[in-house]
């Protein structure tokens, strides 16, 4: 006669997530995450002709392999009957959003879409659940936004500060705020929303304009690139690592009852003091001159920090402002109080903006050395544009 082994319960039955979004920047850490504690996790990913897996590609498990903790499907938040499928074949104990179409420039330029899959893409999560019939069983977490607050009316932003926001993807990301406190209220669904402030990482998008810096000045120092061009040097932000904020998500969804959290670290930067940190990393510092669409920055001086030649010099001109970046409506400042969150879920952020942005400089420059090597040895290497 045997027995079953003593194995921990979360394996024998272990708790089921599905994540939308599973390739981006937060899919690829909440995915590690939850691995990490026993659970089962289905993503969803769009279709695409161009392979976009290399944040969970560590992750991936060939299907023939037993047991198959880490699934991905294709789908899309504009597919209701795709999000449908998913959600009846994973039956998940917990869902977390966070797929959308999340960069703010573009929303200008693709308005349509970017309230089809932020606006209505958590309707139809929200409405998948609800049709089959399973309100009680399935957690629902909706990952919101700081852009939310836009026009700040308040300082520092909090859970009950008013919303003001001032671009297509805030206004989008306001409805799907209170669409999921309507189904929470409505059908008694565990639903909350996380008002996440400016999260970065080596994983964030070479487009968002922390890693446009970190990237352009790695290239720079090694000669490979000229100049930084960027828009607004004078917005502030709340900015943190998008490895503490994913187990906030976490967190929200294994209380007793919902509630919506600010998730912030409660200091602010300019985007100048991003560049400025940036560029110390690399043993560079800048001189800033001028005003408004005439600010340049300069290289002061050098203090090299690796071994190889650096590929610029004391008074070249390294960033400029480019008047085709700044937004139609321009959000200038936002800092995050998340003091609920310290005293309900005992969380805080773990890594400093010192420590995000020289992890994040580190990546980059790794990246651009193993460039400058093929380029070196005669090899094609080709540079990834906006």
């Amino acid at each position: 006669m045997t027995t079953e082994p003593n194995l921990p319960s979360s394996l024998l039955s272990p708790k089921v997530a599905l994540i939308t979004g599973v390739t981006g920047q937060d899919g690829g850490y909440l995915a590690e995450l939850l691995l990490s504690k026993g659970y089962v996790v289905h993503g969803i990913k769009r279709r695409t002709s161009l392979i976009n897996t290399s944040r969970i590609d560590h992750l991936y498990q060939d299907p023939h392999e037993m047991p198959v903790r880490f699934k991905l499907h294709h789908g899309d938040m504009t597919d209701s009957s795709s999000l449908i499928r998913i959600i009846q074949q994973v039956q998940p104990d917990e869902i977390y959003n966070l797929a959308a179409q999340s960069h703010v420039a573009v929303s200008f330029e693709e308005p349509e879409y970017t309230a089809n899959s932020d606006a209505l893409g958590p309707l139809r999560v929200l409405e998948a659940i609800r049709i089959l019939g399973l309100e009680r069983k399935t957690r629902f977490y909706q990952a919101s936004t700081s852009e939310l607050y836009g026009q700040v009316l308040e300082t520092p932003q909090r859970e009950t500060t008013p919303f003001y926001p001032r671009s297509p993807y805030a206004v989008a990301k306001l409805y799907a705020y209170w669409i999921t406190i309507n189904y929470r209220e409505a059908y008694g669904m565990y639903a909350c929303n996380g008002i996440l402030f400016n999260h970065e990482s080596p994983n964030r998008g070479e487009t968002f304009v922390t890693r446009k810096i970190t990237r352009a000045l790695s290239r720079i120092v090694l000669g490979l690139q000229d100049c930084l061009y960027l828009g607004n040097l004078s917005a502030k932000r709340d900015w943190g690592h998008a490895r503490d904020y994913v187990e906030m998500q976490w967190l929200m969804l294994q209380q007793e009852k919902p509630e919506d959290y600010v998730i912030a670290t409660g200091i602010q930067f300019s985007v100048r003091d991003f560049i400025n940190a940036a560029a110390a990393e690399l043993g560079v510092t800048i001189e800033w001159r001028g005003e408004g669409q005439n600010e340049i920055g300069t290289v002061s001086s050098i203090k090299p920090v690796f071994a190889e030649d650096y590929g610029v010099k004391p008074g070249q001109v390294i960033v400029r402002v480019d008047p085709r970046y700044f937004r139609p409506t321009e959000v200038e400042t936002l800092i995050g109080d998340a003091s609920k969150a310290r005293a309900k879920l005992g969380w805080k952020p773990a890594t400093s903006f010192e420590q995000m942005v020289k992890e994040m400089v580190k990546s980059d420059l790794d990246a651009s050395r193993k460039y400058a090597l093929v380029k070196k040895n005669g090899f094609v290497a080709y540079a990834y544009n906006e």
